[in-house]
């Protein structure tokens, strides 16, 4: 089965109920192993990375993680261009809802002209390395003014590889007290969840949500993550 076949199997209405009821979901896995294992592996092969982070040494949490430079290999590529399909007719309602101005267009590679033109022209996806003691303090992956509205990230390890090392998300309530969601995940599924702000029906209206994510300490094992981001940095 292709990467294609697994996305076309995946229910996405379910997932867009789910996008607009909390703000993430899961996919059920999509990469095979043989994917997991190659981009595992792709980890050290530096002539793939534009650049890579320490997190300590900038207060990030502690692990490392390196972002790929184009062109993209195939895999990422396919899978940058598949989710932004999937994933377009939500960004676009939550947009209307938020007022954000004009609707973003349905193909990537316009939506990456508008990231070009704007001065972001460097690739976001990224692979994240955890070890022993390792974590990712809770952010946002914003990288200049434009920003699509949802990303992804997708658990590379086997869960009985490590201890720890849950994925997290929290969302900031006006007036209320932040609410945490802790998602587990399998090997090869991949968590779809909102960048930035999300739109929720009040009794008064639409208000934003803030949500951020990050994750826990690793306890024991080693963790790798991929994570497909929609919009380019600067």
């Amino acid at each position: 089965m292709t990467i294609q076949d697994r996305f076309a199997a995946i229910d996405w209405d379910r997932v867009s109920a789910d996008l607009d009821g909390r703000g993430w979901t899961t996919t059920g896995p999509l990469l095979s192993a043989e994917d997991r294992e190659a981009l595992i592996a792709a980890y050290k092969e530096d002539r793939l990375f534009r650049s890579t982070v320490v997190m300590a040494r900038h207060g990030f949490g502690k692990g490392e993680y390196r972002y790929f430079s184009n062109p993209l290999p195939e895999l990422i590529g396919t899978l940058r261009k598949a989710l932004y399909a999937r994933l377009i007719p939500v960004a676009n309602q939550w947009r209307e809802r938020l007022g954000q101005g004009d609707l973003l267009p349905a193909e990537h590679a316009e939506y990456l002209e508008l990231c070009h033109a704007a001065g972001q022209t460097r690739p976001t996806p990224l692979l994240l390395r955890y070890g022993p003691g390792d974590y990712n303090c809770l952010h946002q992956d914003l990288y200049g003014d434009l920003s699509f509205p949802l990303q992804a990230a997708f658990l590379l390890s086997e869960p009985a590889g490590f201890e720890g090392g849950e994925f997290v998300l929290t969302e900031q309530r006006p007036r209320m007290q932040s609410r945490v969601h802790v998602v587990p995940l399998k090997a090869g599924e991949a968590v779809i969840f909102a960048v930035n702000h999300r739109p929720v029906q009040g009794a008064k209206g639409t208000y934003r949500v803030t949500m951020r994510h990050g994750v826990s300490p690793v306890r024991s094992g080693s963790r790798h993550t991929l994570g497909i981001i929609l919009h380019d940095a600067t």
